[in-house]
């Protein structure tokens, strides 16, 4: 294990400084004004969050449901002038994180999928599902089960091959992705292709050792998971909703015949130790699992990879395991 690199540290004691910069300090008004950080100027968002690849075209639209319109954001590779039509693509529903309580606006969440759009040659559709506490459990289940619905009824439409679906997310939407793929199981569908579960959420409870030795590093405390999970589940730790399999995917008591998984996981996050469980849970159950850990890394690339130097190299490991499993 490699130390946490040193502007990672400091952005860590920049966040530590600043109560309405992690969630187990912030006041209800402070989630309210933090859930789409609009008050942060665009340049400044994009030098945090990361600007969209240069390499894809966009198109934001609203998919319906039974819970209303659900905010969506597709990317598409930029075809090159002349360039004649290629075969159907491969589809990638990306889920972001945030605890299923912030960073819901479409603009925060660019970086990783316009790059996995672009890079690997993808429809790329990210999820602007409801975000707790006004909407909390399951309302992010069903709006990311819902946009999967969508995706694969809508494959012909928007270009892609429904055989060749996978689902994304990091942190809480590695949560939803990972829930999503037991849900299409269960089911009987839609098909999933493969999952990549960039260090999820995978059990309510906290008390496993990385969450104690990486209690308070970069970026992600131990006292902001118990809030998130008190946020989006309620405050009752003994509630059954806190062993549901659709809020715990590592508690579901079948987890064979899940699609071909990647999780990666960071040596100083909170939510290490949980992520590789479930990563040999799927393996002992028969899945093909690949485990990636960055030995350097605390949590957040996803989210801030201008500051975490993990960023880059694990989005590229994320294609690499995609164009293995889709094709692309």
């Amino acid at each position: 294990m490699s130390a946490i690199p040193r502007r990672v540290r400091a952005w860590g004691r920049i966040m530590d400084r600043f109560a309405s910069m992690h969630v187990a300090t912030m006041s209800p008004a402070d989630i309210a004004h933090n859930q789409t950080m609009q008050h942060v100027p665009a340049p400044v968002r994009r030098l945090v969050f990361g600007g969209r690849h240069r390499g894809v075209v966009v198109d934001d639209r609203a998919i319906p449901t039974l819970a209303g319109d659900l905010p969506v954001r597709i990317y598409r590779p930029r075809a090159e002038p002349g360039a004649s039509p290629t075969r159907a693509l491969p589809i990638v529903l990306y889920f972001h994180g945030g605890g299923w309580t912030l960073f819901g606006a479409l603009d925060m969440c660019d970086w990783l999928p316009s790059r996995v759009a672009a890079e690997l040659g993808a429809v790329v559709i990210a999820v602007d599902y409801r975000l707790a506490p006004e909407h909390p459990f399951p309302a992010a289940v069903d709006d990311a089960f819902a946009a999967l619905e969508w995706a694969a009824a809508e494959a012909g439409a928007l270009g892609g091959d429904p055989a060749r679906l996978a689902v994304i997310g990091d942190s809480a939407g590695g949560n939803l992705s990972a829930v999503v793929a037991q849900l299409a199981r269960d089911r009987g569908g839609p098909a999933v292709a493969a999952q990549a579960l960039i260090y999820p959420v995978t059990d309510t409870v906290l008390d496993d050792r990385s969450m104690r030795l990486n209690a308070t590093n970069p970026v992600l405390h131990q006292a902001d998971m118990r809030r998130f999970l008190d946020l989006y589940l309620g405050p009752d730790a003994a509630s059954p909703v806190r062993v549901d399999a659709r809020a715990a995917p590592l508690r579901a008591e079948n987890l064979g015949g899940l699609p071909p998984a990647l999780v990666q996981v960071a040596a100083h996050d909170v939510l290490r130790d949980q992520g590789i469980r479930y990563a040999e849970r799927l393996r002992d159950a028969g899945n093909r699992v690949d485990v990636q850990i960055y030995g350097d890394a605390a949590h957040g690339w996803v989210t801030y990879p201008h500051i975490m130097p993990t960023a880059k190299r694990a989005a590229a490991d994320l294609v690499a395991f995609l164009r293995a499993a889709l094709g692309g």
